[in-house]
């Protein structure tokens, strides 16, 4: 009988004759895969060409390569690089400016909000814990890092004792960011993690592909020396995805001389920018270069940075 004159097995009443007719019909679908699979790879064997051919084709689709266009990713362009020649971080990359950075904290800050103030301390070199007075503006803040000499200033945020948002601000002239943070395990949380060293860290940022996405990537190699010490073997890694930060710490470790391991240190954590402004902070009338907003989120293909 052939496959179009086939009884279909919602077509039968009876329930045993049913789930017979149903598991023949899928045990003949797999043996005739499997036969299909056997012979794609005979063919294969004999032609190897055949099989670059199919893995040039076998490309699963995902949100990262089918993501919709955007005409603010750039590329190795001249345009970009004369831009970033006089922008804010231009004394950093050109000059060779040493980061130096001014951690803080909200208001009252939680046990959970100084945890993760020293493990950021000791990811960022030449950072300073500085406790925040109770009465103590931001504006106030920014003020007193320039008159000190701070190329920085990170402030944590809290709601109900857990930490929830950064703001990054660089000085004396900004820009400045906000990132809602998620997902934070500090170094004691992390199984057989490892211990830092005073070591200055290589730095990794991943797929920062618009003009935005550059921006933010910048300012984050900003609170990072120039110069890492390779003696250290320490890597911190800031990665986008989907317009998700994910911040990680390791050590790598060489094994016989041939392979290489990775180490966590931590912490880890992961950050989304919700808004960029020019200048430093000035919620009321400030300039953005960029906020997000409900009616932006149009499609799960549409990213930012």
């Amino acid at each position: 009988m052939g496959t179009s004159s086939r009884v279909m097995p919602s077509q039968i009443r009876n329930k045993m004759k049913r789930e017979e007719v149903f598991h023949k019909i899928k045990s003949e679908k797999r043996r005739a895969k499997m036969k299909a699979r056997m012979q794609t790879k005979k063919d294969e064997e004999e032609n190897p060409k055949l099989k670059e051919e199919r893995l040039k084709k076998n490309i699963p689709n995902t949100l990262e390569n089918t993501r919709e266009f955007d005409e603010t990713i750039v590329g190795e362009d001249e345009e970009v690089f004369k831009d970033e020649e006089i922008d804010e971080f231009a004394s950093y990359f050109r000059d060779g400016v040493q980061p130096k950075l001014l951690v803080t904290t909200s208001r009252r800050p939680s046990k959970e909000v100084y945890e993760l103030s020293n493990e950021l301390c000791d990811v960022f070199p030449n950072s300073t814990f500085v406790k925040r007075g109770s009465t103590e503006e931001v504006k106030k803040l920014v003020q007193l890092a320039v008159q000190k000499d701070y190329t920085d200033l990170m402030i944590i945020n809290e709601d109900k004792k857990v930490p929830n948002a950064i703001t990054l601000i660089h000085l004396p002239h900004g820009p400045t960011a906000y990132f809602k943070l998620t997902s934070i395990r500090i170094s004691k949380d992390i199984a057989n993690h490892g211990r830092s060293t005073p070591h200055k860290p290589e730095l990794i940022l991943n797929n920062f592909n618009t003009r935005l996405g550059h921006t933010v990537g910048r300012m984050f190699a900003a609170l990072f020396p120039t110069v890492p010490e390779f003696k250290g073997r320490q890597v911190c890694t800031l990665h986008n995805q989907r317009d998700f930060i994910f911040f990680r710490r390791h050590r790598y470790i060489f094994k016989d001389g041939k392979k290489v391991d990775l180490q966590e240190l931590g912490p880890r954590f992961t950050l989304k920018l919700r808004w960029l402004q020019k200048g430093t902070f000035d919620t009321k009338f400030g300039e953005y270069e960029w906020k997000h907003k409900p009616e932006m989120d149009t499609s799960r293909k549409r990213f930012f940075l």
